[in-house]
This record gives C-alpha cells, sequence and structure tokens, in this order.
C-alpha cells in the first residue's frame, strides 16, 4: 500500500500525529451519516425542519433534530424563528459553514471517481 506523503516527503511522527488529531476533530464535528448531508440540503436556501426531513432521505424527525442541535452548537446551522401565526422556524447555513465548501466539493470529486471505479469492477 502507497505511503500518504506531505510534499513528497514522509511526515515525522510529530506531523502525523498533529494530522490524526486534526482529523479526529473534524471528524468529531462533520462525522456521521447525517451531518454533511444536512449541510448539503441547507446549501440553497433555508429550510423547514420537515422540508429538511424529506430532502435527507432515511433521516428521522429525532435524529433530525438532534443533528441540527449539534450543528447549531457548532456554529454550521442557524436556527430562526418567526413569531408569526402559525410559528415558523427556518434552518440556514452559518458564514462559518462556507468554511467545509472545499471539504464538500473533495468529497463530491472523490466520491464520483469512487462510485465509477465500482461500476468498473462490476463490469
Amino acid at each position: 500500500m502507497a505511503k500518504l506523503k506531505i510534499n513528497n516527503q514522509q511526515p515525522s511522527e510529530a506531523v502525523c500525529k498533529a494530522r490524526l488529531n486534526h482529523i479526529a476533530d473534524a471528524l468529531y464535528v462533520i462525522g456521521g451519516k447525517w451531518k454533511l448531508r444536512i449541510i448539503v440540503a441547507l446549501t440553497d436556501g433555508n429550510k423547514r425542519f420537515n422540508e429538511l426531513q424529506r430532502l435527507v432521505d432515511g433521516i428521522s424527525a429525532k435524529v433530525l433534530s438532534s443533528e441540527l442541535k449539534e450543528l447549531e452548537m457548532n456554529g454550521f446551522v442557524k436556527r430562526n424563528v418567526y413569531t408569526n401565526t402559525p410559528v415558523v422556524v427556518e434552518y440556514e447555513l452559518t458564514v462559518y459553514a462556507e468554511t467545509l465548501n472545499g471539504v464538500l466539493q473533495a468529497l463530491s470529486d472523490w466520491g464520483e471517481v469512487h462510485r465509477e471505479k465500482i461500476r468498473e469492477s462490476m463490469r
């Protein structure tokens, strides 16, 4: 198996540990089955809870509620409550969520390549 190199050099143990810690921190905040899917569902504008649940295929209301709370706590999602009659609650991405754009694009690109690789291997 090929070793992961940084700038064509083998990383030192300290660099490797730091990278592991950074990745662990990132996965703690955005990892799991649903968080990135929720963020992607919000990229084209604000959504109400039921709209999000319909867009994020297979997520239960309980899990969506919990994930939205965690995303809000970590600064990626903002919850807006409009006290008209009836009360309307919408979720929107924060400016901080835009820092994930590169990550989301890289994951999307890699997922597309991987899906094609799997399709090719099944032919």
